[in-house]
């Protein structure tokens, strides 16, 4: 009976040995037993580029593209280049960046003081200044105003910031200008491939084209820049509070533009083709506490008063209009609220836009 009993007390405790083994136990295996294989280690996740992730975020938005306008835009972040480190050399204030053949042609003491910093497919997309996708809001109410489609059309981005969404609407057939004063983008897109033509999907075809510095105040960029534009958009950049701020402010925050209100209301005025419209859209955070700094880019209404855009000869469509809600629906879609710290859209984003047009025929 007890040797019975032995051999079963013994038999459990093998089974339990087995057990432990098999669950990872620390019990040491007999001398010259095989050693069981080790598990392999789960599969790391790839993180997705930054052409995948605007992929993705195409997908999130595609809900709130109500317009067949706004969905090829998003579509055609299906023909957007994959972009490879690429190099750039800077002064030591950063007011002056150079590609690598314009920092060799520098004279000897001037080169060098310059260092070398790279740039990542991320912030050749994204910039200082977040997703391209965030034009989809612009492109949807010029889509309700009436633009149906962007082949064949000129568009002008005063102050375009990235040129993810200049490729995009390239891509849909637009011939597509940037203008700029960021002296980084200079040389961050000069590379071959940058500006140019731009193919699109089923045989369309546009272009995007760069023009650096200040418009309209300097004569050969105005020049450069041109006329003869169907559509003008200005996204984040004209704004009350940079133009025209209500309390002091920190200077190299503030936009200025070299020349007086009226005078750039009319150059835009006359670079617009009649029928055109011009569109000023506006993200911004919530507004400073009395007691706090000034904070410019959270006054997001037009800088030019109504009737200084009726003077100039155009038709108001809408002036500082509220596109809040639909601001934060997408910045939902893009994630701007997730992780840590996420942005609370209810409390600390706001939208306005001015919506103007060049009435048909001679004015």
């Amino acid at each position: 009976m007890k040797n019975t009993v032995r051999r079963v007390v013994k038999r459990a405790v093998l089974r339990a040995a087995i057990c432990l083994a098999a669950a990872g136990s620390l019990l040491a295996a007999p001398s010259g037993a095989p050693q069981p294989a080790p598990l392999p280690a789960p599969a790391a996740t790839p993180t997705p580029s930054a052409v995948e992730s605007i992929r993705e975020a195409a997908v999130a938005l595609k809900p709130l593209a109500t317009f067949e306008l706004t969905r090829a835009f998003l579509e055609a972040t299906s023909t957007l280049p994959s972009i490879a480190p690429r190099t750039l050399l800077r002064n030591a204030a950063k007011t002056r960046y150079y590609t690598q053949a314009e920092a060799t042609a520098l004279p000897g003491t001037e080169r060098s003081t310059v260092t070398e910093t790279t740039i990542e497919e991320p912030f050749y997309y994204n910039t200082r200044y977040g997703s391209p996708l965030a034009y989809v809001r612009p492109l949807e109410i010029l889509a309700k105003a009436g633009i149906s489609k962007l082949a064949g059309l000129k568009i002008l981005d005063f102050g375009y910031g990235s040129i993810g969404h200049l490729k995009l609407m390239a891509a849909l057939g637009a011939e597509v200008v940037g203008v700029e004063v960021d002296p980084l983008l200079r040389a961050l897109y000069a590379a071959e491939g940058d500006q140019g033509r731009v193919a699109g999907k089923g045989g369309s075809a546009g272009s995007v084209r760069l023009v650096d510095g200040q418009y309209p105040a300097a004569a050969p960029v105005k020049k450069e820049v041109g006329e003869g534009y169907d559509v003008i958009v200005s996204k984040n950049v004209l704004k009350r509070g940079y133009i025209h701020p209500e309390r002091p402010a920190d200077e190299s925050r503030l936009v200025h533009l070299g020349v007086d209100d009226a005078t750039f209301v009319r150059t835009l005025h006359s670079a617009l083709n009649p029928g055109g419209r011009l569109l000023i859209y506006n993200l911004c955070p919530a507004p400073a506490p009395p007691d706090k700094p000034y904070v410019p880019w959270a006054d997001g209404r037009s800088p030019f008063p109504r009737e200084m855009w009726e003077e100039a000869g155009f038709r108001v469509i809408a002036f500082d209009a509220d596109d809040g809600e639909a601001a934060r629906a997408m910045a939902h879609a893009l994630g701007w609220d997730a992780g840590e710290p996420g942005m609370n859209l209810a409390q600390d984003l706001f939208a306005t836009f001015t919506l103007v047009a060049r009435p048909p025929g001679p004015s």
